[in-house]
């Protein structure tokens, strides 16, 4: 008789009422056998404990009593939590039945795999990827990171061109896979980042460590997007260039993190004015103040950061040692498939 690993399905609420009324019922179709379904509520506003409790009474509900964000509020669900594997689960995501039997499989075929995702489609339109993750994400050198089937904002049509498991460099933490006892061997996720790229910094020391990260497009699910922040919102812009330096500094060392430290500050800045030109000076104001924040985190935490042992992360799976900006501004190369890994 087959023995399945315990799984957890833990969906991070805050304010998501709606979501959970659209999408726990698809989630609850699971037919995974060995499988626990847990709302971890982030010190909600509206009504999602009392909807939890009353129609969905089976369900097992932690309630944290601070929004520590996604990095803090999964942190502290999931120490509450026994399971071999944690599934973080966006509320906003539409499961279908047999969505968990494939990347387990997976990953207990392979027991370096620490971290995988399925194919992430647009749930407004199932034959498009996804923003959040679409068929697995990678890095560039400079940082940027971006997906198999997305590269900023052009989203790719499912065509099957991406459907081989592949190891990448970050897996989407709007449906991360994760082994339970690797996530607390990396002391889970970096609760300073909040939320926002903080499943990058997590699967970037995973890869540090020795371990991989992979897509597994046998399992698809289908994400709304932006379900908790939409990605023009300017505390987003805030959160990602925030968060984007401080998973660079953390992860690199040494002549060549200062290097792409440097020149990440110039591309915000170019960044910064296209906002400014553009009249979105919300934006161009959330660059400005997460270099600040940059600025006061690093002397702070200095340190206190367990430093890599190697300078750069060229030898990893999913790094695209060529400048992403370059390729998709300057020679209109917008699909995966046209780049040369």
């Amino acid at each position: 008789m087959q023995k399945y690993p315990k799984v957890a399905a833990v969906i991070l609420n805050y304010n998501g009422q709606k979501w959970l009324e659209k999408f726990l019922p698809f989630v609850k179709k699971s037919t995974y056998p060995n499988l626990d379904i847990i709302v971890g509520d982030n010190a909600s506003k509206d009504d999602s404990v009392s909807y939890i409790k009353q129609h969905h009474p089976e369900i097992r509900l932690i309630i944290n009593e601070h929004n520590g964000g996604y990095t803090k509020g999964y942190n502290d669900c999931l120490k509450q939590v026994i399971a071999d594997y944690y599934i973080l689960l966006n509320s906003d995501i539409e499961t279908p039945e047999h969505w968990i039997e494939p990347v387990i499989d997976l990953m207990e075929s392979d027991k370096t795999i620490a971290a995988c995702q399925p194919k992430i489609k647009y749930y407004s339109d199932k034959d498009y990827f996804e923003y959040a993750g679409a068929s697995g994400g990678y890095m560039d050198k400079f940082g940027y990171p971006f997906c198999r089937g997305r590269i900023f904002e052009t989203l790719e049509k499912d065509e099957g061109q991406y459907n081989s498991i592949e190891e990448v460099f970050w897996a989407t933490g709007a449906c991360l896979f994760v082994r339970a006892d690797i996530y607390w061997q990396m002391n889970g996720l970096y609760e300073h980042l909040f939320a926002h790229m903080e499943e990058i910094d997590l699967c970037w020391r995973m890869k540090r460590a020795g371990y991989k990260v992979m897509v597994c497009p046998q399992s698809e699910v289908y994400h709304v997007g932006g379900g908790t922040l939409h990605k023009s919102n300017p505390r987003k812009t805030y959160y990602n260039f925030r968060n984007n330096l401080i998973l660079l500094y953390r992860n690199l060392k040494g002549p060549f993190l200062f290097y792409i430290i440097l020149m990440r500050l110039v591309l915000d800045g170019i960044a910064a004015v296209k906002y400014l030109i553009s009249g979105e000076g919300g934006n161009f104001k959330a660059v400005f103040r997460a270099h600040m924040h940059f600025y006061k985190w690093n002397l702070k935490y200095n340190e206190t950061i367990d430093k890599p042992e190697v300078e750069n992360n060229k030898q990893l799976t999913g790094t695209y040692n060529k400048s992403i900006i370059w390729d998709y501004f300057a020679k209109g190369k917008k699909h995966y498939k046209d780049l040369k890994m």
